[in-house]
């Protein structure tokens, strides 16, 4: 039904193009018919539906089943302690930021504040259509270079983040998890939240046995909330296991090779000694720092989604 109901939009959005492209016709016949002046207002529709034919164009990187997707964005600071984690929190601003200029609803799922300032990880839903396909060329490992304003001496620091983008999962359909394959601790939250959330065990724990993966959500004041959470969480990292193990047989069997991990450095942002934002996997770069770290993310996905397009054109 989800298949269904997605290719039944796609057809909408070429019927609406379709419909566009048709009127945009009639009203250059009536310009050169009567005179009329017309021309602003053929020109303003034509720059419309080409800038809707681009997004279009694009959607045809979206060649995973998952690309239409809610993605769980999960953003984890590197070690550096202080400075990593204020890097994770400007990352997470950039990615709400990002997302509200989208239209599309973001949702912190969890969150692990750092000591001082900053986040140790956190994870964010973001739903709307293909933010799963969108939020994908941000899978990795981001790279800041600055001036530390933690640092008394204002000496030049290097801090890491790993952010990771998984589609949104369906208990059951997508994945399937035997309670036997499960095991749920709960344990008193830490750090700041209330005295509530200090008081009782309604922090969670799962485990899935089999791969030993394992998800922790404290962020609510209830149990049975966080082990939603928590399970939801779970769910997006077991059908991302499953993806990444399918893409490496793939590779496998075409003589490819996979990097990943904390190896998988794919994009640097450089605000000393000059200001730069460049992307290592497609070149693309800009000056404009502060627009990146705003939201401003649109250049660095399309030169992305352009690149997996040609390659696998």
């Amino acid at each position: 039904m989800r298949q269904l109901s997605q290719g039944r939009k796609v057809v909408q959005q070429w019927r609406e193009l379709e419909e566009r492209v048709a009127d945009i016709a009639e009203l250059l016949s009536l310009a050169g018919e009567e005179d009329t002046s017309l021309g602003t207002e053929i020109q303003a529709e034509v720059e419309k539906v080409t800038s809707r034919l681009d997004e279009l164009e694009l959607e045809l990187a979206f060649t995973s089943e998952y690309d239409a997707r809610n993605a769980i964005l999960a953003i984890h600071a590197g070690a550096g302690g202080t400075e990593s984690q204020d890097w994770a929190q400007m990352l997470l601003r950039m990615y709400l930021r990002w997302a509200e200029r989208r239209g599309y609803k973001a949702e912190i799922l969890d969150i692990s504040p750092g000591e001082e300032v900053g986040v140790k990880s956190v994870v964010v839903r973001a739903s709307g259509d293909y933010a799963c396909g969108y939020l994908k060329s941000e899978h990795g490992v981001h790279r800041l270079v600055r001036l530390s304003p933690f640092d008394a001496d204002h000496a030049r620091h290097t801090s890491f983040v790993l952010v990771e983008v998984m589609p949104e999962a369906e208990a059951d359909v997508d994945v399937k998890i035997e309670p036997e394959d499960l095991r749920v601790d709960v344990f008193r939250s830490s750090g700041p939240g209330g005295q509530h959330m200090q008081k009782t065990s309604s922090a969670v724990r799962l485990t899935h046995v089999p791969t030993g993966l394992v998800v922790t959500c404290q962020s609510e004041r209830s149990q049975h909330q966080n082990k939603e959470i928590a399970l939801e969480i779970l769910l997006a990292r077991l059908l991302k296991l499953d993806l990444a193990r399918r893409t490496e047989e793939r590779a496998r069997l075409k003589g490819g090779r996979i990097a990943a991990g904390w190896g998988n450095q794919i994009r640097s942002y450089v605000l000393h000694p000059y200001k730069m934002v460049k992307d290592h996997r497609t070149g693309y770069q800009t000056s404009d720092t502060d627009a990146v770290l705003d939201g401003e993310l649109d250049g660095f996905i399309t030169a992305y989604l352009r690149s997996i397009a040609g390659r696998e054109g």
